[in-house]
């Protein structure tokens, strides 16, 4: 019995390696995800053009045309979430925050990346602070994305050592390959719990 394959949505706001990563991921034979579209709050973000190239589709909306309206912003997005059959959602780099109303939409079915080792570092500087708190580790975390922001239900994490001399920039360079290796496999987990909550 095959088992059924999520469509995937992908939210980016400039280069989108995470979203490279999970595109790759699923074009193994058996992967639970595919993505069906990937949107980006930036029109310039290079991203856009990575996810055509690969023939999925890809749409910027963007936010400043909303002012300060985010919900406004959010309802285009929802709808063409919605349009394009969503089943789950991975945020890879998307830098907005998102309000509840959208959250509560997709909860369960929305994650994130994040370059910590949540509860550790929620939000940005996240290698700098690690650093300047002497920090023997770092590391990154995929979580469920609620209305607080990076303190989701934890699905995985993956650490790597700070070294003598570490800037920001080397470290963040080091965790980069393991959160492309991470996030594949999370959201492999989040994939089959769907089903699993599905078949219950």
């Amino acid at each position: 019995m095959t088992r059924p394959v999520q469509r995937l949505a992908i939210l980016i706001s400039g280069r989108g390696s995470n979203m490279e990563a999970l595109i790759n991921a699923a074009k193994e034979p058996g992967y639970p995800a595919r993505p069906v579209i990937v949107v980006s709050n930036r029109p310039e973000a290079k991203g856009l053009e990575t996810a055509r190239s690969e023939g999925i589709e890809a749409l910027a909306i963007d936010h400043r045309r909303f002012g300060k309206d985010r919900e406004a912003f959010e309802r285009e997005l929802d709808a063409a979430l919605r349009a394009a059959g969503t089943d789950i959602i991975a945020l890879a780099g998307f830098m907005r925050v998102l309000t509840p109303w959208f959250v509560s939409r997709w909860k369960g079915r929305l994650i994130n990346i994040h370059p910590s080792l949540l509860p550790k570092y929620p939000g940005l500087d996240t290698h700098a602070r690690a650093i300047a708190a002497a920090d023997r580790t770092a590391g990154c975390t995929v979580h469920y994305v609620d209305e607080a922001v990076d303190e989701g239900e934890v699905i995985a994490q993956a650490e790597v050592p700070i070294l003598e001399g570490d800037t920001p920039e080397v470290l963040a360079a080091r965790i980069l390959p393991v959160e492309h290796r991470l996030y594949p496999e999370a959201l492999r987990l989040a994939c089959e719990k769907l089903v699993a909550a599905g078949t219950d």
